[in-house]
Parts: structure tokens; sequence; C-alpha cells
């Protein structure tokens, strides 16, 4: 590059005429000691991030956000060297906000709200750096970061639902429409002489999440008004939709006509990239449809705006930015905090002794039971630490299946799934849900109040009685449960909880208040037996 002349802050390189601006060395070792010592802090948190990218399928493609968002970075390059920074003190308000945001999620066991406040402390890192009009200037980098965050598990299980249920519905549609008879019970598929189950595995997820990450990205090098682009990100929900259930729908097809074998093969040769690349040929097309609408009409192979930086001319002139204070008050922030979480870390939870569910109790009071055992898959998808399910009678009455799955530790992300997500699952419409006391039964000196649904498949009928019993409440609103683990990890240090749930089926022409008295006579009864296996 030749000799180089320093004056005030200036790398003037013979001959220039131009000037570009550059962020002095000790500036990027700040930036990098504050990166490292906010990862430090919510180190818990990223280290589930990353093991929830190795172990769900959905999240896989998380590995290489990153490094889109490095590369939309550097496209940035040319503006960024024709920037002259102005950084904010406004970023240290930011940092403190993101490790607030950080903690609370970290003692709420709530791990995506403590990834989402270290990305909130990286955006407040380059605004300390570059200010606001450095931060608009990298919207999409900083963005996508976003993007790999995995969800809550209860969201994650409550979207899962969702999905395998409208997946379903729509492949079931598609089989009809090809002449074949088809019945569908929930997420069941009853072909006649044999039934196809859509599973977790087969709700569209691993398509989605990234899908919705390519979208983002088309959509942002897509030249276009802002709905057009808006559209083309908005997409991939159906788009992936329709794959999934087409799918479905083509597996029902060959496992009418060929048989499950058959079905399986396919299965294996149409997954992954095959349903991810002819969802992207949709929204490729979605986009050649769109050029064809309005006045910025353009060739499809104009409509794309990848542009590449240019070097630096070699007859540039140099500036470099002073060191940014704000940057550096926001490592000495960042330090004391990565400090304190050393501090919390150390700390270990507290979890009370309990009887195991396999001493629970065959016979309470007039009811006999017949223990149950769950499905392996169902085991390993629920994640609980112990579990108990037992068909109890008593003579003269309809049997009342009890389950109670109880975790010692909710702070890895493991809790109950709603029976509200799980019921429709299995073929169960929900016709109503409300609240009900259970006379003459309390939990821990409190009334025991219930969810109560009424549920229908066909022409079976079925009640269900559930509730979540935590650290000595009854909680009966999903939402309550978090803000209860928040409360209570951070005052008690404790996370353990169960999910309860009584089922009785409705006999043809029985009155719903007789499976009513059913239940709250069995809950009376029980109750008193559960303090040994779910410590108040």
């Amino acid at each position: 590059m030749g000799q180089t002349d320093v004056l005030n802050g200036e790398q003037k390189l013979p001959g220039g005429e131009g000037a570009v601006w550059r962020s002095a060395l000790p500036t990027a070792a700040l930036l990098l000691t504050a990166i490292v010592l906010a990862g430090f802090a919510v180190r818990e948190g990223l280290g589930y991030m990353a093991l929830t990218w190795e172990k769900m399928p959905e999240y896989s493609h998380s590995y290489l956000i990153p490094l889109i968002s490095a590369f939309l970075l550097w496209q940035r390059k040319d503006r960024l060297e024709g920037l002259r920074a102005k950084p904010s003190w406004s970023a240290v308000a930011v940092v403190l906000l993101g490790l607030v945001t950080v903690f609370v999620g970290e003692v709420a066991t709530l791990y995506a709200i403590a990834q989402y406040g270290f990305l909130l402390v990286v955006v407040g890192l380059a605004l300390a750096t570059v200010g606001w009009e450095g931060v608009r200037l990298l919207w999409a980098p900083l963005l996508i970061l976003f993007f790999m965050v995995p969800l809550p598990v209860f969201l994650f299980n409550h979207l899962s639902a969702q999905l395998q249920l409208i997946s379903s519905e729509w492949g079931t549609a598609m089989i009809r429409a090809l002449g074949i008879p088809v019945h569908l019970e929930g997420n069941v598929i009853d072909l006649g002489a044999m039934k196809l189950q859509v599973v977790e595995a087969c709700n569209g997820l691993r398509y989605l999440f990234p899908l919705i990450t390519v979208g983002f990205i088309v959509a942002y090098f897509f030249q276009a008004p802002l709905w057009k682009r808006a559209l083309v990100f908005l997409s991939a929900v159906p788009i992936t939709i329709f794959m999934n259930s087409l799918r479905i729908a083509v597996t029902g097809v060959l496992v009418e006509n060929y048989g499950t074998q058959h079905a399986e093969g396919f299965l294996h040769d149409f997954e992954g990239w095959v349903i991810f690349m002819a969802a992207f040929a949709m929204m490729l097309g979605l986009i050649w449809v769109l050029t064809l609408i309005g006045r910025d009409r353009r060739p499809f192979r104009e409509v794309f705006g990848l542009t590449f930086p240019d070097p630096t001319p070699k007859d540039a002139t140099v500036l470099i930015r002073p060191v940014p204070k704000p940057l550096v008050a926001s490592v000495v922030v960042l330090a004391v905090a990565a400090l304190g979480s050393m501090a919390i870390g150390e700390r270990q939870e507290d979890i009370p002794p309990r009887a195991d569910f396999l001493d629970f109790p065959l016979q309470i009071g007039e009811w006999q039971g017949r223990r149950e055992t769950m499905e392996i898959e169902f085991i390993d998808a629920l994640k609980f630490t112990d579990y108990v399910m037992v068909d109890y009678q008593r003579a003269g009455a309809d049997p009342v299946n009890f389950y109670v799955a109880y975790y010692e530790s909710q702070r890895k992300g493991e809790s109950a799934h709603s029976p509200r997500s799980c019921i429709p699952g299995g073929g169960w419409e929900i016709s109503t849900l409300s609240q009900r006391s259970v006379p003459g039964a309390t939990v821990n000196g409190q009334p025991l109040v219930v969810n109560r649904t009424q549920t229908a498949k066909g022409d079976f009928k079925q009640l269900v009685y559930y509730w979540f019993q935590q650290r000595g409440r009854v909680i009966t609103n999903e939402y309550l449960v978090k803000w209860y683990l928040f409360w209570d990890a951070l005052t008690r240090n404790r996370t353990d909880g169960a999910l309860v749930r009584l089922t009785a089926m409705v006999r043809p022409g029985e009155a719903w208040e007789k499976a009513d008295a059913r239940l709250e006579a069995f809950a009376r009864d029980v109750e008193g037996q559960l303090q040994r296996y779910v410590p108040n």
C-alpha cells in the first residue's frame, strides 16, 4: 500500500482524493470483548440454544444464520465506510435492558427470553459503535439474528399441535379430491384398511422455520414495493402447510394403493430438502407473478438487488474513528453483569423430596385402580421426571382415568404439555372450556379449581378436568404457570411442578352432570394422596 502518513487521527494514503471511515483497532477489540462478556453472562441460555439446534431438525438451519448476518453486514461495507458514525449514549440503556431481559429469562426458565436479551445487547453494542444512523443501515443483518432463537417450549408445542391438525385436514381434503374415501379423527387419517397418524415429526415445522428465514432474505433482496416484499415473506406459512399437506396426501395415496412399505420408502425420499426446495420454488413462482403486477413491472432476472461492495480505492484517505465512549461504558456494564452471572449460576436449585409414583396406591377409598403405561415416543416427547397413569373404578360406577406428569425442574425448558393442545391431536374436539370449583377439595388450604373441558369424537364423549399443581398452588392458566415459575425461581429457588388430569367417558344418554359428579368425587379422594408425590 505504500508509506502511510498519520496526522490528527488520520491515515493518509498517497494521492488520495476520497475518504473512508474505519474503526480503530482498539474499537474492534472492545467490541469483541463486549460480545464475549455478553455471551458469558447468558452462557446457559446460549448453550441451550446450541443444544436445541443440534437435537431438533426444525432448527438445524440456525447454524447458518450468523454467517448470513455476517454476509449482509459485509455487503454494507461501502455505506459503512462512508458513514461518519455518531455513537449514542442511549446504547448503555439498551444494553442494560438486554441484560435485564437475560436475567428474567434465565430465572423464569424461559431461555428464549434470555436469548432475545442477548441479541438486544448486540443491538445496543451496534448502537454504541456506529450510532442510530449505523443501526438503521444494519437493520437486516441485526434482525435476521432473531430468527435463530428457538421458540419457548410451550409455544412450540402449541404451534406444533395446531399445524398437525391443519396439515391433517388439508391432506385429507386432497385425498378425498382424488376419489379415495377417508375419515379424519384429529391427527389420525383412517383409510379403512389402515390408519395413518400425523405425528409431531410431520407437523411441517422443520420446513417452516428455514423457509421463513429464506423468505426474509429473498424479500430483503426483492426490488419491489413494501407490500410485495411483505407478501413474499408471509407466504412461507401457507406454502409450508400446503407442501406438508401434499406430502401427507401422497403418502395416503401410496398406502391406499401399494401398502405401507411403499409409503415408508416415499417418506424417506420425499422428506427434508426435497420438500424445502419445492416450497422455495413456489416462493420464487410467487415472486414471478408479483413482477407482472403493478407499475413496477420488470423482467424476473432484474428483481433481485444482490450487490457486492467495491474494494476500497488505493488512493482513498482513511479516517480513523475515535474509540466510542458509549462502547467503553457498555464493556464496563457487561463486565459487572458477567461477574454477577457467576454468582447466580453457582446457586443450586432446591428440589424437594418426594415419593416415587411407582408407589402410588392403587386402592384409594372405594376406588380400585389398574396401572397403565405410556408409549415410549410419548415419554420422550413429554420429558417429565416421573408420571403415573391409572384407571380407577368403584363398584357401580364407570372408570376415571388419572394421569399426573411431574417435573422436578422446569429450568431447561421442559414443562407440562397443556391438554388444551394435546386433546385435539387424539381426534377429540373441545366443545367447551371453562373453570370449575370442586366442592370439598382443597390443595394446601386453597379450593381446588380445575379446567373443565367437554370433548367429543364422533359418537363418543368424554369429560376432562385438568390443573397445574405447582409448589402449593393450583393454576388453570398456562401463562400464569410461567409467571409463577419466574417468581418462585427468584424467591424460592424452585421450579418443580406437575400437571394433573382426570378423564371420564360419558356413556350415550348419560348427562354431563353425572360425569361431573364422578370426577369431583374422585378429585376429593385423590387430592389427599398427591402431596407425597407433588410437594407443596
